[in-house]
């Protein structure tokens, strides 16, 4: 029983290690906004509440995609996306990679993100 022991709860550590390295890290806008440079190309997560969303989507083409802010009480990011953009007053949470100066349709967003994953909150 020790011996499994000895090597069971080893493997479950190192097992627990690589799951946490590979979960990008939550950080409030906030944080973002005010060291961009230390999150710029990296991935991270953020939530909170959609305030305005655009999206295209053209029937029978792949072409859809869109952008939304969020905001989570410290300040609010535009988020890049490939996929249908959430409606307004959705609490979502977001993982991505931070950019700078995201343009989309003629105009230039600032500080951003790209869209990844994207979950919805149970209300």
């Amino acid at each position: 029983m020790k011996t499994r022991t000895r090597f069971v709860l080893p493997g479950l550590v190192a097992l627990l290690v690589v799951f946490m390295a590979a979960c990008p890290k939550r950080v409030s806008i906030a944080e973002i906004e005010a060291n961009p440079a230390r999150y710029s190309n990296k991935d991270i997560a953020i939530a909170g509440v959609v305030r305005d969303s655009f999206g295209v989507s053209l029937p029978g083409t792949p072409v859809r995609g869109g952008v939304y802010k969020i905001d989570d009480g410290t300040g609010t990011m535009w988020v890049l996306t490939d996929e249908g953009v959430p409606s307004k007053g959705a609490e979502v949470g977001v993982k991505g990679r931070i950019g700078s100066g995201i343009s989309w349709r003629g105009r230039n967003y600032g500080l951003g993100m790209f869209e990844k994953s994207r979950k919805f909150r149970k209300r």
